[in-house]
């Protein structure tokens, strides 16, 4: 093992079994609220023959959520599961009451819930008075109280305490316990679970989850489950994306938004049709319409951020932006502004007179608690710390700035830009330690993303001594630099901003690099992409 990686994983704190977790110390799912009650009620339903209705969530957790549990009921012997989904447009977060006639008119004795379902209350109730039973799977923070379903599966119930890596996981990876759950209890036959950490690799990495404790398990072995998947949905989505290497970034850069366009841009049906897929023939066809959604996207999400940096960005120290978008894109806009600006940001769009919209947020500034705080000013409104929805009526916009406004300054916020830098691992001056092993070893480290990203070194005070802009447009840059005992090393850097693409041969810069492996005409060699620069 060489030197610097032995300093990464110390410096990290990972141990020598974070690089190679073992399967079968996968935390016991009965640890998880409610659980035993949960498989009880499979069991019943499995030995009434009833049918199960699971509702899940538009996002890719929870699509590939549905399908996973799906999977895990057919396997456990339920004769006739369906999955429901929200649409983003007309039902929006959690649970529709369009649920309760669904149930009720097909016959459903069991609704599950992935991914959603410990704030819906009213309609669980209601689904209760009307004969039908409900059993939540959920990772959302949960309210004062609990709904009164049969079970309600959520590492973060706060009336139970519950193993620290378990409250990471996603909704999928809810979900997948639930299946290993049916697989202690012998309802489903030992090892056949495994086929569907695939499913939850995608939905933990796109849902930005911890990707340590029992997430890096779940993760590295769907990876290896993702190169060898019997989904052939999966398998064209993948070559439409141009995925070349399996790993997080392919997951969250190449596989997730196309998923995710289906629930952006029309309905997310079409994602779990990609998912759920058996012919090759017809999946082909799927992921074509996914690919043609994603472009959708991609141009709506252009134009928009287009159209706000032309007005400017308005005063204070939270983002607060209207405009007539795409209401599938506006949690994209809101974090790319958060990305540029620094700043937490809501972008709203008017829909049916009433301003609905997605928040973003970074550091010590937690959007769920924001909106607490803010509740007389909005119609309604949740999510995570990170990542929320919100609804506020168009009259109340400019109380809902000043009251949000209000409430950042009252926490008395310092140095929060601290939290979004770009921040080395390890300072490296001499490049000969950056070795062809030394690659090899950073790819056991896979998949990378929250709680684990992938490493990132300081090249202090090098030398430029070539230069060169390459694309259509000119828009990428490639440098040869020295370090000070003379030593080359080639950089890289795709889409380049203009303070970059103005340094020149001979300038000295503090340069922030992941490495990645170049081989041409079957030579081997090690270079940097570059994700910050400096000129010294």
């Amino acid at each position: 093992m060489s030197k610097i990686f032995d300093q990464l994983l110390e410096k990290r704190g990972f141990s020598r079994g974070f690089l190679r977790p073992k399967y079968e110390e996968s935390v016991d799912p009965f640890l998880l609220p409610d659980m035993k009650a949960a498989v009880e009620r499979v069991r019943e339903a499995v030995d009434r023959g009833e049918k199960v209705l699971i509702y899940g969530d538009y996002d890719v957790d929870g699509v590939t959520a549905s399908t996973v549990l799906f999977d895990a009921l057919m396997l456990a012997g339920v004769k006739e599961v369906e999955i429901m989904l929200p649409n983003r447009f007309t039902d929006g977060y959690g649970m529709s009451k369009k649920i309760i006639q669904k149930a009720v008119s097909t016959g459903v004795g069991l609704v599950m819930t992935v991914d959603c379902g410990s704030r819906n209350d009213e309609i669980i109730r209601e689904l209760k008075e009307s004969g039908v039973d409900t059993v939540v799977t959920d990772h959302h923070e949960c309210g004062a109280t609990l709904p009164e379903a049969l079970a309600v599966v959520n590492p973060k119930r706060k009336d139970v305490e519950v193993a620290a890596e378990l409250k990471e996981l996603a909704g999928v990876g809810v979900a997948f316990k639930v299946a290993q759950a049916l697989v202690k209890e012998g309802m489903i036959p030992e090892g056949q679970e495994k086929w569907l950490l695939d499913l939850v690799a995608i939905g933990t990495v796109c849902d930005s989850m911890k990707l340590t404790g029992e997430n890096r398990r779940l993760c590295r072995y769907g990876l290896m489950v993702l190169e060898k998947t019997r989904r052939p949905g999966l398998r064209e989505l993948m070559r439409n994306a141009g995925v070349k290497t399996l790993n997080g970034e392919a997951i969250g850069y190449q596989m997730g938004p196309r998923l995710n366009a289906a629930g952006r841009m029309d309905s997310a049906e079409r994602a779990l049709k990609v998912l759920m897929e058996k012919k090759k023939v017809v999946a082909v066809s799927l992921a074509a319409e996914l690919e043609g959604l994603n472009e959708e996207r991609r141009k709506a999400q252009a134009a928009a951020i287009d159209e706000i940096k032309e007005r400017g960005i308005q005063g204070g120290a939270v983002i607060i932006e209207r405009g007539e978008w795409h209401e599938g894109v506006l949690g994209i806009i809101a974090g790319r502004l958060t990305e540029e600006y620094k700043r937490p940001s809501f972008v709203l769009s008017e829909v049916d007179g009433v301003l609905k919209g997605s928040g973003r947020s970074f550091g010590e500034f937690n959007l769920a608690e924001a909106l607490d705080a803010c509740r007389e000013y909005i119609i309604g409104g949740g999510g995570h710390a990170g990542a929320c929805g919100v609804k506020v009526a168009s009259e109340k916009l400019a109380d809902f700035r000043k009251a949000m406004n209000a409430y950042y300054e009252s926490l008395g916020l310092t140095n929060q830009e601290r939290f979004l830098g770009v921040r080395e691992d390890l300072a490296v001056e001499d490049f000969e330690e950056f070795s062809l092993e030394l690659v090899e070893e950073l790819r056991e480290l896979e998949p990378y993303g929250e709680g684990n990203q992938e490493p990132v070194f300081l090249l202090p005070g090098v030398r430029v001594m070539e230069v060169a802009r390459l694309g259509a447009d000119k828009q990428h840059l490639r440098m040869m630099v020295w370090d000070k005992a003379g030593k080359r090393m080639k950089l890289i850097e795709f889409y380049a901003p203009e303070e970059h693409l103005g340094v020149r041969e001979g300038d000295t810069v503090n340069v922030w690099a992941v490495l990645t492996e170049n081989e041409f005409r079957g030579l081997r060699s090690v270079e940097g992409r570059i994700v910050r620069m400096e000129v010294a």
